[in-house]
């Protein structure tokens, strides 16, 4: 009996490791998925994209884009973080500034959207991960 639940146990983590791995995925599929009205808050992160875009206030970390922007997109953006960034765990007090993030930080704010605000003004940042695109030689 024992040697019998050995060999399925062995049997069924050989297929787990090996299944697949020889079968062709077949052909990719080019359906675009139906998109969906964002929703109001998406707002926000648009207007400041724009705002960076038209003080071409944007930069790279690594493969990420970040679009800067303050006065009254960032604001705003602040303002809708009230909410949200205390309810995740997402808001934080730090060098004189209040930070609230769209998501929780691990280590620093890389890669992350937010916003600040140190008594006087508001900053945001928010972020696009463009991959290795970034990367290659411009041309």
């Amino acid at each position: 009996m024992r040697v019998t639940i050995l060999l399925a146990a062995a049997l069924a983590l050989g297929a787990c490791a090996t299944g697949g791995a020889s079968e062709p995925a077949g052909a990719p599929s080019f359906v675009v998925s139906a998109g969906e009205p964002a929703p109001a808050q998406a707002r926000f992160l648009t207007q400041c994209v724009s705002a960076s875009i038209a003080d071409s206030s944007f930069d790279r970390e690594a493969n990420v884009l970040r679009f800067h922007c303050n006065g009254a997109p960032a604001r705003e953006f602040y303002d809708a973080l009230a909410s949200w960034s205390p309810g995740i765990g997402a808001e934080y007090q730090a060098e004189g500034r209040t930070w609230r993030f769209t998501t929780p930080i691990e280590e620093n704010p890389s890669f992350r959207d937010y916003c600040t605000f140190d008594g006087a003004r508001h900053e945001c940042t928010v972020v696009l991960n463009v991959g290795e695109f970034l990367e290659q030689p411009a041309r």
